[in-house]
């Protein structure tokens, strides 16, 4: 009975305390810094280590107080799909690769990162083979990822 209870126990504290999604982390913040509610301003900028945030267990830096206050309000709006990851290489092959924080969308309220280096911007190729199609692939492919 006792073992059973400690299983129990470690069991549900950690659903309780892992972080739910596989987060890229580059410098140690979602978006390498950068301020996710600014993406929906159509202007990304890098945040400030004066506003942080904690959220699913991972850091986020704002560039201001009103758009940290906008974060706590509502995080599930701003955070990244795919855990920060590439959209692209997510829809088209299911890896994850790593992004360029200046390089990205917004599509359906939702914000997409992109990789863009080294002559390759996957934005340009997601806009050119089918955003919709490479979207619901992308959707598969990371929750299967999460499934593992």
């Amino acid at each position: 009975m006792k073992n059973t209870i400690t299983l129990l126990l470690l069991i549900i504290s950690s659903a309780l305390f892992s972080q739910k999604t596989e987060y890229y982390l580059k410098k140690g913040y979602i978006a390498e810094g950068y301020d996710v509610v600014s993406y929906f301003n159509k202007k990304p900028l890098e945040g400030n280590k004066k506003y942080q945030s904690i959220y699913d267990g991972v850091k986020f830096k704002f560039s201001s107080e009103k758009n940290l206050a906008l974060f706590k309000e509502n995080p599930t709006k701003y955070i990244p799909q795919y855990g920060g990851y590439c959209a692209y290489a997510i829809g088209k092959t299911g890896e994850k690769v790593s992004i360029n924080p200046k390089t990205f969308e917004i599509r359906d309220g939702k914000l997409y990162l992109f990789y863009n280096s080294w002559g390759t911007n996957t934005l340009k190729l997601w806009l050119k083979e089918n955003p919709e199609q490479l979207k619901k692939q992308a959707d598969i492919n990371w929750k299967k990822r999460i499934r593992r």
